[in-house]
């Protein structure tokens, strides 16, 4: 017999959900055993049948002996709101540092300029990335209607603007600097703000933002 302190429901309010084992939270979904058998040996039973647990289906469920179709019927519940309300996987953007984790590897060591845009929503989780424009070996030739255009498809509350430079210096030119005002004033304009700009290159980045310029 398990002692009172180590029986699940002591264990959790104890030590926290994380200590128990699958088996023991698939017992306090049980809540109870069955034919003499303890919640926690019905749910190590139904592991060693089912070793996917809660997620195997009502019909592979129910016909585990000793869970039956309420029981089933509990553990498929449980197990669909888990896959409901499992963590977002879109990336929030909230630092300079992280968009520019972001940047594909290719594009930092690409020969000639890449432009992409990240697209954010409210929280500023990343909803799209695009690229819009591929340049020559010393200039990408971008508009701001091309930067903006997807930012307005995918409904974006701001964007970052992202490009990288061939020459492994990512100091900001003076056309970099042109280009960043202009786009900082459509995204006035169209409400979509532009967040950030950054330069990239293999040897780092540089944040117009961080540095004051945004």
């Amino acid at each position: 017999m398990i002692p009172t302190a180590e029986r699940p429901r002591e264990k959790l309010a104890r030590k926290g959900p994380e200590a128990l084992s699958e088996a023991e939270l698939l017992a306090l979904l049980l809540r109870t055993g069955a034919r003499g058998r303890s919640a926690v040996e019905l749910a190590e039973d139904l592991l060693r049948q089912l070793p996917e647990g809660a997620a195997a289906g009502f019909e592979r469920l129910r016909r585990v002996r000793g869970v039956g179709p309420v029981r089933a019927a509990s553990l498929t519940a449980a197990a669909e709101l888990s896959r409901r309300v499992r963590p977002d996987p879109r990336p929030i953007v909230d630092s300079a540092r992280t968009a520019a984790g972001l940047v594909p590897p290719a594009v930092r060591a690409a020969r000639k300029e890449h432009f992409l845009v990240f697209c954010l929503n409210a929280r500023r989780q990343l909803v799209h990335q695009e690229t819009v424009s591929v340049g020559t070996l010393s200039a990408s030739l971008v508009h701001p209607r091309e930067v903006f255009s997807p930012a307005i498809a995918h409904a974006s509350a701001a964007v970052i603007a992202v490009h990288n430079h061939p020459s492994g210096d990512h100091t900001p030119s003076g056309e970099d600097r042109e280009v960043t005002r202009r786009l900082q004033r459509a995204g006035e304009l169209l409400g979509i703000p532009l967040a950030d700009h950054l330069v990239v290159s293999d040897g780092g980045w540089f944040s117009f933002r961080e540095q004051g310029l945004l």
